[in-house]
């Protein structure tokens, strides 16, 4: 339970790394802007979200490519939270159902939905808060590396 509770823990520093411009190039941050966690554990992940200004599209609403970007960064941190390994992602799908205006509040659930041994797929829904409308699902394939970050760290610094 220790080990599982770490690859949590750890995902989530990443992730408030992230938050705070610490890692990443800015773009990562802005795209997440007022993300807030509300649930953590071992590939599951829930987070309440207000749609900032940063990320408008012309017609006022979330810029597709933003949305893209959000699942793009949040799978990656489910994943790694049940892998506790360095992943990469190697196929990723977005379907868009529907739209969702500046300063519109949303709900993100990702969780890793079938582990292949070195291959996890994890799927991110972005959903109205409110009456839970479906805007966008995005399902990602990652394939996890054998080694810890611990290992890649030490193996960099040599």
């Amino acid at each position: 339970m220790e080990m599982e509770n770490d690859s949590v823990q750890k995902s989530l520093v990443w992730l408030h790394a992230v938050l705070q411009s610490k890692i990443g190039h800015g773009l990562e941050a802005t795209v997440l802007q007022r993300l807030q966690i509300t649930h953590a554990e071992k590939g599951l992940m829930r987070f309440d979200f207000v749609v900032p200004n940063a990320v408008s599209d012309v017609d006022g609403n979330w810029h597709v490519g933003a949305l893209a970007t959000m699942l793009d960064l949040i799978g990656p941190v489910t994943t790694f939270s049940f892998t506790n390994r360095v992943i990469s992602t190697v196929d990723f799908n977005v379907s868009y159902y529907s739209t969702a205006k500046i300063q519109e509040h949303v709900e993100v659930e990702s969780k890793v939905i079938a582990n292949r041994g070195n291959l996890i797929h994890v799927v991110v829904e972005v959903r109205r808060k409110g009456n839970g409308e479906v805007i966008a699902v995005g399902k990602l394939w990652m394939a996890s590396d054998k080694r810890t970050v611990a290992e890649v760290s030490n193996a960099r610094q040599l």
